[in-house]
Order: C-alpha cells, then sequence, then structure tokens
C-alpha cells in the first residue's frame, strides 16, 4: 500500500511516519517549505525522512510571507511566550497559519493520485492545547469528502483516505506511541522560534516539554538557557 506522509519534522509527523511504516505502507514524504519562521524544522525532515529509507521525499517550496497573517510567517507578529497551558485552549493562537493544511492536503493529495497512492497521513490532534481549525475531526471529515468528489480516482469510487493517528491522543500519549514504534526524538524539532537551539519558552516547545516532564522522561533535544 502506498502512502503519503505530511512531515514537518516535528514530534507528531515523525510519529505518524513512523505509524505508517508500521501498518505496512511504502511511504512517500512531502514536506513545505513556505517561508516559515521555524524553516529548521525542515531539517529535522530530511534526517527523520533519510533515517527511515522512504520511497521518495518531496520539498514543496512556496511563500506565505507574501500575506503574512501569522506569527510564523509575519516577524512583525511576536510567538507567544511562557503563556500557561490552560491558557493555550482559550482562543486560536497567532501561530495558526490561515489555510495551511487545506494548503498542505492539496499539494498531498495530488501527489498522492499521480503516484497512485491509497493514503494520505497527516499528524493533526484535536486534543492539543493550541485548537488550530484544520486539526480538528470535522475539518478532516470535510476534507474527505473533498477528496472523494475532486479527484478521478475519487470518482471511480477509489477514494484516497486521510489517515490521522493522532487526533484523539494527549501529547503523552503519543510520546508513548512514538516510543513504542521507536521515533528517535533527537533528531525531530518542535520550536516555533526559527533558531538553531530549541527556544523551550514558544508554546510549541512548552507543550513538548511538559509532555516529556509528565511521563518522567527527558526530552533529548538541546534547549537555550
Amino acid at each position: 500500500m502506498k502512502a503519503v506522509i505530511l512531515l514537518s519534522g516535528g514530534l507528531d509527523s515523525s510519529t505518524v511516519l513512523y505509524q505508517a511504516l508500521a501498518d505496512g505502507c511504502k511511504c512517500y514524504a512531502i514536506s513545505f517549505d513556505y517561508q516559515q519562521r521555524h524553516r529548521r524544522e525542515l531539517h529535522s525532515a530530511l534526517a527523520i525522512a533519510q533515517k527511515v529509507e522512504v520511497v521518495d521525499h518531496q520539498v514543496v517550496k512556496f511563500d506565505l510571507r507574501q500575506w503574512g497573517g501569522s506569527a510564523l510567517t509575519d516577524d512583525a507578529i511576536d510567538l507567544p511566550q511562557k503563556r500557561p497551558l490552560e491558557e493555550m485552549s482559550q482562543s486560536i493562537p497567532v501561530t495558526y497559519v490561515p489555510a495551511r493544511n487545506t494548503i498542505f492536503l492539496s499539494f498531498a493529495l495530488a501527489y498522492a493520485e499521480t503516484i497512485a497512492a491509497e493514503r494520505i497521513y497527516i499528524g493533526v490532534n484535536a486534543l492539543d492545547y493550541s485548537g488550530y481549525p484544520d486539526c480538528r475531526p470535522d475539518y478532516i471529515q470535510a476534507m474527505q469528502e473533498v477528496f472523494r468528489l475532486g479527484t478521478k480516482q475519487g470518482r471511480e469510487e477509489q477514494p484516497i483516505s486521510i489517515v490521522t493517528p493522532l487526533i484523539y491522543l494527549k501529547k503523552t500519549e503519543i510520546i508513548q506511541l512514538g516510543n513504542k514504534l521507536g521515533v528517535p526524538w533527537e533528531l525531530t524539532w518542535s520550536c516555533y522560534a526559527g533558531g538553531d537551539i530549541s527556544c523551550g519558552v514558544c508554546d510549541s516547545c512548552r507543550l513538548r516539554l511538559a509532555a516529556f516532564a509528565e511521563l518522567g522522561l527527558k526530552d533529548p533535544l538541546a534547549y537555550a538557557k
């Protein structure tokens, strides 16, 4: 079975890649260089893809800084730092990139249909404190219908399935799954700040560190002092 994996190089997407491999899929990775603040994540995506020897790894380049609208694509918008975890669920954060997963899934769908893949794996999570609108089950269900209606495979009753193995897992459960699958956490990247060392204070770093700490584990990534 062929599967396209959306691979950012982060904790979640790397776990999804390893899950797809465990599911017996031939994996084709796709990553995105959209001029994001944290383009450092692409180095991790490449390292992870090479480690598991995916069949192919596509890096799609485009520039969402033309529009901005997010702290990840506009340097004039400050990243949230040192926010209490409970505050992260109260509103959609400024790190939300407008329509990002719709863009990503559209590229992945075109790639998947070109190679006659049966599945697309994506590491969306509905329980993450971030609460991004394009990570929720109703959004995925709607996109699945787009896949069915908008492709040759779909119209011929062989629609490409969107697989979301992490959608109902807590961050601690994702780490536990990754440990079981053998994900090399030291190769992954989660920080939004854009430096060479994880900042430890952005929302993404704090969620990651809190989950490792809750499990009594040490995150193998280095963090700024």
